[in-house]
């Protein structure tokens, strides 16, 4: 009943799941609830799904491995293109900065042989500077210019950049260029680095260099344009001159300076070609040649009487037929008379050697003084000689002094010029002489 009632109340009740284990005489009886086979459950289903997931990752494994080996490949090639490009980039900035280095050094040797041509050159200018200053031509003061003071400015910068260069490579000369300061970088500190520039240090180099030979070449055309000017000049005066001896029907001395060295000193030694045969040393010959010209005439005319024995002296009898003083009669006065006062100096208008010294008829004391190219002066009526025959004088020495000896009214001097013997016109060579003053001494 108890059981018909159950059945009616709750329902046919579920059957327990009884698990017996018999081991020899024990039995054991295990009832198996719903629990536990859920229980059961999940651990066979977690216990697949690792197996599963172990068995994924044995057979994917390989693949993984070879995914990730790919990649560290492609990494370190990567790495190793890089690490080619940094070494390409430095090979090309070792090679940049060789051959900048290369190349400043030759601008460097080329401004110096500039240097040293301008130097020579200066060096045999002033010999020419020298002669040319003799001839009147030029002044020293006025003189052109060593070529030292641009390389000086320069010079300084220059060897500073071979130094930067030798210290620290091209970046070292690239900072002295950009600020004018020496360069303190050195291959130690150096850092490898892509900086954009607007200006190379080539740019900045031949920037640089431009304006020192910019400078030299200034220098060498101040020089040229001096030779010229000189060679120029000379040509006029020497022209001037024998012009003047031509008038006189003097001869030009075209081999006088070849001859006095010749004279001076014994020279010889084999023939050897001209070092060079540019533009100027074909200018510096040319200067020479009109210097020796010039030189040449102008030692012809500074020997012979064309200047004025009495300054500011009055003329009291000048040149040609005038009644004589004592015959009362015309006759030729041979020379030029010049008021003096007694014992004055008198001194000869030329240097020469003196001929005749002593008493000579009308011309009472007189000195004759031989000046070459068959010119003579005579100087009469002194009151005391004071030279002798055979002495050389000077256009500065003393000859005598002023009297009124011989046919004489008065104390005067009588200055006379003889061409070839003959009794010429002292006005003549005087006016001659003022041509003259400008060229000769």
């Amino acid at each position: 009943m108890n059981s018909g009632h159950q059945h009616r109340v709750f329902g046919k009740r579920a059957q327990e799941h009884i698990l017996i284990l018999a081991s020899g005489d024990k039995v054991r009886h295990m009832t198996v609830k719903p629990w536990m086979g859920a229980l059961a459950f999940c651990f066979v289903g977690v216990f697949s799904i690792g197996y599963l997931l172990a068995t994924s990752y044995l057979v994917l494994r390989d693949d993984l491995i070879g995914a990730t080996m790919a990649r560290q490949a492609r990494m370190q090639h990567d790495y190793e293109d890089r690490i080619a490009a940094l070494r390409a980039q430095v090979d090309r900035i070792t090679s940049r900065q060789l051959l900048d280095q290369q190349v400043v050094e030759d601008k460097v040797d080329k401004l110096m042989e500039q240097q040293m041509a301008l130097t020579s050159r200066h060096g045999k200018l002033d010999n020419l500077l020298d002669r040319a200053e003799s001839s009147g031509l030029t002044d020293k003061d006025v003189a052109p210019s060593a070529p030292s003071s641009p390389v000086q400015s320069y010079a300084p910068a220059i060897k500073d950049k071979r130094a930067s260069l030798d210290r620290g490579g091209i970046e070292a000369i690239e900072k002295q260029l950009a600020s004018g300061a020496p360069a303190d970088a050195t291959p130690d500190n150096t850092t490898l680095a892509y900086v954009p520039a607007t200006e190379t240090v080539g740019d900045r180099a031949d920037r640089v260099f431009s304006k020192v030979t910019l400078s030299l070449k200034d220098v060498e055309q101040d020089q040229r344009n001096r030779v010229e000017q000189l060679t120029s000049d000379a040509g006029t005066a020497a022209n001037a001159i024998e012009g003047v001896l031509t008038r006189f029907k003097i001869p030009v001395p075209e081999e006088a300076a070849a001859k006095r060295d010749d004279d001076d000193s014994a020279v010889g030694g084999p023939y050897i070609e001209p070092e060079s045969n540019d533009d100027f040393n074909n200018s510096l010959a040319a200067l020479d040649g009109a210097l020796t010209r010039l030189e040449a005439v102008r030692s012809t005319a500074e020997s012979l009487p064309f200047r004025n024995p009495a300054i500011g002296k009055e003329v009291t009898s000048p040149f040609g037929n005038r009644r004589d003083p004592f015959l009362g009669r015309l006759a030729l006065h041979s020379g030029v008379d010049f008021r003096f006062s007694p014992g004055e100096k008198i001194r000869p208008t030329a240097p020469g050697k003196v001929i005749s010294a002593g008493w000579t008829g009308g011309y009472g004391n007189m000195v004759e003084i031989d000046h070459g190219n068959g010119i003579s002066t005579r100087y009469g009526h002194m009151s005391e000689v004071l030279v002798k025959v055979g002495e050389t004088v000077d256009r500065s020495d003393v000859i005598g002094l002023a009297g009124s000896t011989g046919r004489s009214t008065g104390t005067h001097l009588h200055y006379e010029v003889r061409q070839n013997g003959r009794a010429v016109d002292p006005v003549y060579f005087m006016n001659a002489g003022l041509k003259l003053a400008t060229y000769i001494k």
